[in-house]
């Protein structure tokens, strides 16, 4: 399974570099300068497959990249769109029993701790505030219920049950 890692936003200046809109939790290592990068286009072109960092800089809570043989706004231009994604077999395990990649809890079935079903995990969200469970709930009552992740609500993850126990408090799970 691929995960993305970053997007190329648009290109920044006239000598080739790009803003990376960063979608990682290690974006030091991964890109760092002689990282080799793989890119997906969401559509085909013509373009490579895979770029080498030759430098890396923080801008305006982004990173600015500048990539090998792309040495013009016209060739960063062409990369606006590339995603760049690594597969999750690639990364290593969590040293930590109680972090989890985002992939990992995607898909999981979400219960309380009276055994009863809340939903399933569509997506993991990183806002300013910490991490967020998107729940598609059980009975389609509404689009979406948003869990914080975080120890006083969420009680014990089992990858290996493909569960995740809540104990949220009152009016979490209401309906707006």
């Amino acid at each position: 399974m691929e995960l993305v890692i970053g997007r190329v936003a648009k290109s920044h200046g006239i000598k080739g570099e790009v803003v990376v809109e960063v979608r990682t939790d290690d974006p030091d290592d991964r890109f760092a300068a002689g990282t080799v990068l793989r890119g997906r286009r969401p559509r085909s072109t013509a373009l490579p497959d895979s770029y080498i960092v030759d430098a890396v800089r923080e801008h305006s809570g982004r990173l600015l990249l500048r990539l090998n043989g792309i040495d013009d706004k016209t060739a960063a231009d062409q990369l606006r769109g590339i995603l760049f994604v690594v597969e999750s077999t690639d990364l290593p395990p969590s040293d930590d029993p109680d972090e989890f990649y985002d992939h990992e809890l995607e898909g999981l079935t979400v219960k309380l701790t009276d055994g009863s079903t809340v939903g399933t995990v569509r997506e993991v969200l990183h806002s300013a505030a910490g991490e967020l469970l998107s729940i598609t709930p059980d009975g389609a009552t509404r689009a979406e219920i948003l869990v914080p992740f975080v120890a006083a609500i969420v009680t014990s993850v089992s990858l290996s049950d493909k569960t995740i126990e809540i104990d949220p408090p009152e009016g979490l799970l209401d309906p707006e």
